[in-house]
């Protein structure tokens, strides 16, 4: 009932009148029994009177102010404050009544106040609900974001009462919600949301005697993220530790993330926050173990916790080992390294001695994702040797080697060349054999000629009596297989060496041979 009280003062404050001589003030206040109760007298100035006296029907209960100052009788259930305000602790249904309030101002005018006190001994048993909610320790209830909520007011009072539903939770929201006139009433909010908590209060207010009481309950909209907790690594400067965090946005109240290693049965780190970090040294880790970070909340049941995982891996960087490049020009090596857990550092050196590749005029680093790319601009023969793609983390260090070739322009001279020969090497057999092919009766009646020789097919007839003559060679009818014959006659003209018994014959000798052969359309004659 404080809140009557300070209603009351309000009004007390607005309808004091003062007047040059003498003002007064009248007003009616119905509290419960138990209720704290101020009485204002104050003039319209809000000046401090010089003396108060407070009386009850009639009869005075307590004066103070300025240089008189009474007993207060009561006790300390009585006071009197320096305004002239009346307080009184835990009402009982003995102090209804008249109050008459006369103070006496600094400017020796006096001011009266007058307020009519009701203490109502019949509160009307006013109870509310609110369901499905659950309580916590501090009697503030609890609904899950998306249920379907009643809220119930009843009173068994028999008098004729107007019963309300009010909210008053974010001040663009606040005012009545439903009333009605009777014993009981209910209203409900479907799907309810986080901008529907507040405090909700039920009023009874009985028609006939204008009294009103109220009673409210503070109702909190509990809701989590649908989406599971994030794992994620966050570099740090050691690189004999690793950071994990783990965040859970989305929920309220704030929920309870933990560190766990299921395979161990181990908790690293629990507590009530939505972003909870865990620092490990690489002592802790080891190839295949699994974080898992596990988020409770009130309104989650313990078998639909919601978690994630890491997994510890080390280090593998993939890639081409071979590269060739031609002198002058500019070549790109490429390491890829996606599987390490947490990430590695990849970098690239060169030579036996793995010196630092440092970026350049004559080399660029770039990165693509999990793809670290080195760049050679103007490729020498200096360039030529071994790449490393180092990678590591807590687990090890992994390398890739990549050798790079460089070509010079002599090399590539030599290797025209010798696609020259061997396209010579295999051109020639085929021109060898079109030649042979396109003179092949050439080839035939030179054969023949040497078997001639030999008197191995042809018989020659020498005559020493025929003069030496060469007729025309006649051609011979064509055989069966559509190719024709072809006479030849061949005259040979005897040596001088060789001599006649009877003296040299004027007369040539001419000895003649007969050879046939087959020759499409053609005419020889030796």
């Amino acid at each position: 009932m404080i809140l009557a009280a300070l209603s009351f003062l309000h009004a007390c404050l607005w309808t004091t009148a003062a007047l040059s001589g003498e003002g007064s003030s009248d007003a009616t206040l119905t509290v419960s029994p138990g209720d704290i109760v101020l009485l204002p007298c104050s003039s319209a100035g809000g000046l401090a009177p010089r003396s108060t006296t407070w009386a009850r029907n009639g009869r005075e209960l307590i004066r103070g102010g300025g240089p008189e100052q009474g007993a207060l009788p009561g006790g300390e259930r009585l006071s009197l404050l320096p305004d002239g305000t009346l307080n009184i602790a835990e009402v009982t249904p003995g102090d209804e009544g008249s109050y008459l309030c006369n103070a006496t101002l600094q400017d020796n005018s006096t001011f009266l106040a007058q307020v009519r006190l009701r203490v109502t001994s019949d509160p009307g048993n006013l109870t509310t609900s609110i369901s499905p909610a659950s309580a916590l320790s501090n009697g503030t209830l609890f609904v899950s974001r998306g249920s379907d909520v009643s809220f119930n007011c009843s009173t068994s009072s028999g008098s004729s009462r107007e019963l309300a539903w009010a909210f008053r939770g974010a001040a663009a929201s606040n005012g009545s919600l439903v009333s009605t006139s009777g014993p009981w009433l209910v209203f409900r909010i479907a799907a309810i949301q986080p901008g529907d908590q507040g405090l909700y209060v039920c009023s009874s207010l009985d028609n006939v005697t204008q009294q009103e009481v109220e009673a409210s309950s503070e109702l909190l909209v509990y809701y989590v993220s649908d989406r599971h907790p994030e794992c994620m690594w966050t570099p740090v400067q050691d690189p004999s530790h690793a950071l994990f965090n783990c965040t859970w946005p989305g929920t309220y109240p704030t929920p309870r993330l933990s560190w766990v290693e299921h395979r161990e049965d181990r908790t690293y780190a629990s507590e009530v926050t939505d972003n909870l970090s865990l620092l490990l040294n690489r002592s802790s880790l080891s190839d295949g173990q699994k974080l898992t970070c596990v988020a409770r909340h009130v309104a989650l049941a313990p078998e639909t916790g919601k978690s994630c995982t890491l997994t510890i891996r080390p280090p593998f960087p993939e890639g081409e080992p071979l590269a060739m490049a031609q002198e002058g020009a500019s070549i790109t090596l490429t390491c890829t390294e996606a599987t390490s857990a947490p990430p590695a550092n990849t970098t690239w050196r060169k030579g036996l001695q793995q010196e630092d590749v440092t970026p350049g005029l004559k080399y660029a680093l770039s990165e693509d994702g999990p793809a670290l790319r080195l760049t050679i601009r103007n490729v020498s023969k200096d360039d030529e040797g071994v790449y490393f793609c180092r990678s590591e983390n807590l687990l090890g260090v992994r390398e890739l080697e990549v050798y790079l070739t460089v070509r010079t322009s002599s090399a590539y001279t030599g290797v025209i060349i010798g696609i020259f020969v061997a396209a010579v090497i295999v051109a020639s057999p085929i021109v060898l054999a079109k030649s042979l092919y396109s003179n092949r009766h050439r080839v035939c009646l030179g054969n023949m000629s040497r078997k001639e020789d030999g008197g191995d097919v042809m018989n020659l007839v020498e005559s020493d009596d025929e003069p030496v003559f060469q007729d025309a060679v006649p051609r011979l009818p064509p055989l069966t297989n559509g190719h024709q014959t072809t006479l030849v006659q061949i005259h040979r003209i005897p040596s001088s060496d060789q001599e006649d018994p009877e003296g040299p014959d004027p007369s040539p000798v001419q000895q003649e041979d007969t050879v046939e052969t087959e020759e499409p359309e053609s005419l020889v004659t030796f």
